[in-house]
């Protein structure tokens, strides 16, 4: 949640500086303000462009490989149905858990009835 607040904000805070660079660029035109020089050196624009790039291409691609990892993790589960206190126990892996219904590691679909209770290990 905080992400999508922190995304909002840098939105916004683009929006107002790409708004006082226009504003500022127009009063240069009409002649009102000296120009600036440029607070990053244009030769330093393009390096800086490719790290930011190359730095989110990794940052994607290492919280694709740490979910895809987390989703191969087999971690037991436990249906207990409320009725009889029964519990079975399978080995299931993370990724395959969908709702009311799961396949396990030998590849069984499971799908649980309404009086049963789907519980999720964490570790072996």
């Amino acid at each position: 949640m905080i992400w999508k607040l922190l995304l909002t904000a840098a939105v916004i805070f683009g929006a107002y500086l790409v708004i006082r660079a226009r504003i500022i660029r127009s009063r240069e035109a009409a002649g009102l303000v000296a120009p600036r020089p440029p607070l990053i050196p244009p030769a330093l624009i393009r390096p800086l462009a490719y790290v930011l790039l190359g730095s989110m291409l990794l940052g994607s691609l290492s919280l694709l490989v740490r979910d895809w990892d987390r989703d191969r993790e087999i971690i037991p589960v436990q249906v207990v149905n409320a009725n009889t206190g029964e519990v079975r126990l399978y080995e299931v892996r993370r990724g395959s858990v969908d709702g009311r219904r799961f396949v396990t590691a030998d590849g069984r679909e499971i799908r649980i009835a309404d009086v049963e209770r789907l519980e999720m290990g964490t570790d072996r």
